[in-house]
């Protein structure tokens, strides 16, 4: 087996891992422990803190020691805390288990996208990093399905997936090498400084849209089994109905991977501003299940484009770094912090403007007031 086929395999298995966490949680804890949405925001700020804390410092951590060491180690904690899910699952094990899940993935992932991309000229990069992107989403569907039935008829047997897949992984990391090996600075196939430039102002448009993306998406995540039981939906159901943002999300990691005009152009970087609120409104104030469904397709694609972006320039600008990925992860984790904060700060603000709708629209006004014309600026000044 291929080094980069072992990689994916271990991307694609805790990716599946990770959204059970992540994503089905939120639906075991309201159908299984009895929590409201409040408690879910705070489960997902839980997770969105730590995964920051984690992303920051994996490259720290890898100076320290070295990169498969602190890998294993991560893979490790997971495994041991989905084990302890599985045997005695509570209230305050779940807590507590989102605090370690958050900074062991904040920790793991810079360091995978590290191992995948070293190494890789600018053109190979597109293809690899368009290869890593569709092995991580497409376990996210497939995760959320398999969740549904899980949660209704052997609710614990989330927690013990999710072990298994960490034990599969350390397996498959056995032939790692410490380190990744980079492409050298002064290799003739980087790319000219004019290039790179561009590249950097495409680079900070995406991480600002990236932010409003996971920010918005992890505000969606606590409240759509609330969204669903509203409209009828069956947790078994819904579970699946959530996943239809993934799918749209892997067919546009598969398009951007084969079709390789987009690289520096701004016009995909200008459109996914607009996109990606426009999908979030869709969701959470549309009025018929329908508009709901539509707003996570627009925010499926949406949101697969500026994530594709953001990895792709941050590899090829900063030759494939723990850094450069700690920095990315860094900013999905704001987003895991942000989106539920502006939707528990939502909350409080239901009761004196007069309904959780208008709380919640004032809540992440601010957020996407920021995010669009930070992600319009940098485009500025690029000729088309």
């Amino acid at each position: 087996m291929s080094l980069l086929r072992r990689l994916l395999i271990i991307t694609f298995i805790e990716s599946f891992a990770t959204i059970l966490m992540e994503r089905a949680l939120y639906f075991y804890t309201g159908d299984v422990l009895g929590m409201d949405e409040t408690t879910n925001l705070w489960l997902a700020l839980i997770l969105g803190v730590t995964y920051v804390v984690g992303a920051l410092s994996s490259h720290k951590l890898c100076k320290f020691s070295n990169e498969k060491e602190v890998l294993w180690v991560c893979v490790l904690g997971q495994t041991l805390t989905h084990l302890a899910l599985f045997i005695a699952p509570s209230r305050y094990l779940v807590m507590l288990s989102m605090g370690l899940v958050g900074l062991f993935n904040g920790i793991k992932w810079p360091i995978v996208e590290s191992y995948i991309s070293a190494g890789q000229l600018p053109r190979q990069a597109a293809k690899t990093v368009g290869s890593f992107n569709i092995a991580w989403s497409a376990a996210v569907p497939l995760s959320l399905f398999v969740a549904g039935p899980l949660i209704t008829f052997w609710p614990p047997g989330i927690f013990l997936v999710a072990t298994l897949v960490n034990v599969v992984t350390l397996w498959l990391m056995r032939p790692l090498q410490k380190h990744p090996i980079h492409l050298a600075d002064d290799h003739p196939e980087r790319l000219p400084p004019d290039t790179l430039g561009r590249y950097r102002s495409l680079l900070i448009s995406s991480r600002w849209t990236l932010l409003c993306s996971y920010t918005l998406l992890f505000l969606m995540a606590p409240l759509l089994p609330g969204l669903f039981r509203k409209f009828g939906v069956t947790v078994m159901v819904a579970t699946s109905l959530s996943a239809l943002m993934d799918i749209m999300r892997v067919l546009s990691f598969l398009l951007l991977r084969h079709f390789h005009q987009w690289h520096g152009k701004v016009l995909p970087a200008l459109l996914v501003v607009f996109a990606v609120p426009i999908g979030f409104v869709m969701v959470l104030f549309g009025n018929h299940l329908i508009c709901l469904l539509l707003g996570e397709l627009l925010f499926g694609l949406a949101a697969g484009v500026c994530y594709y972006g953001a990895l792709y320039y941050a590899m090829v600008v900063s030759n494939a770094s723990v850094d450069a990925g700690g920095n990315h992860e860094g900013l999905i984790g704001l987003g895991f912090s942000v989106g539920p904060a502006v939707g528990l700060g939502g909350k409080a603000l239901a009761g004196p403007l007069g309904g959780a709708t208008a709380g919640m629209a004032v809540g992440v006004a601010p957020v996407v007031l920021l995010c669009i014309p930070m992600g319009l600026r940098p485009l500025w000044g690029i000729r088309s």
